[in-house]
């Protein structure tokens, strides 16, 4: 499961119809270059593969007002919006990647508040099963072993962390679909 797609879909779907530059802002307003692999060629790269696969219309749009290019313009199409909603699923159960898991957070929203709790629950069941894996007894193999401690603390941290979030988002934090608002507003560059 890639970030990269998470992202691209996401973005794009945020706008409705959205060029490179739009997607491009909006991730790097987010910080997404530095947690993930988004750089400009990532992105651009995406959105013509997403377009290929038949996930993202492309619409060519006229020429860029900056002399390059004709721009192109991206909108989700319906197999595009099952493949984004499945990625941000994957990416709020998966316990290894956290670059897969920040996109997730970044479009949470888009779920209902009980559905991302579901979410979240299952995430802590994933981590607690990966951290009895990791945790059994290699730590008589010198500093090898360290890999497991490393596993079995990042498991815990995990688990602690998204329980905590649990409790944040029982407790009323953050808007979500079907809660009336825009969840999004703020987050978004202008």
């Amino acid at each position: 499961m890639s970030a990269i797609r998470l992202l691209v879909l996401g973005a794009v779907r945020r706008h409705g119809r959205a060029h490179g530059y739009q997607v491009r802002n909006d991730l790097e307003f987010w910080g997404a270059d530095e947690w993930s692999n988004t750089k400009p060629g990532s992105i651009y790269h995406a959105l013509k593969q997403l377009a290929k696969q038949g996930l993202l219309h492309a619409y060519e749009t006229g020429p860029s007002t900056a002399g390059g290019p004709p721009r192109t313009e991206y909108e989700v199409t319906e197999k595009g919006t099952a493949e984004y909603f499945s990625l941000l699923r994957g990416a709020l159960t998966a316990h290894d990647k956290l670059d897969l898991l920040s996109a997730g957070l970044g479009f949470i929203a888009d779920l209902t508040r009980q559905e991302a709790l579901d979410l979240l629950r299952r995430r802590v069941a994933n981590l607690e099963a990966w951290r009895a894996a990791a945790d059994h007894g290699r730590s008589d193999l010198g500093h090898i072993g360290e890999i497991t401690n490393l596993w079995v603390h990042s498991a815990e941290a995990g688990a602690e962390w998204t329980r905590g979030l649990i409790g944040r988002i029982e407790g009323g934090a953050y808007a979500f679909a079907g809660e009336g608002g825009d969840p999004f507003h703020g987050v978004l560059a202008d």
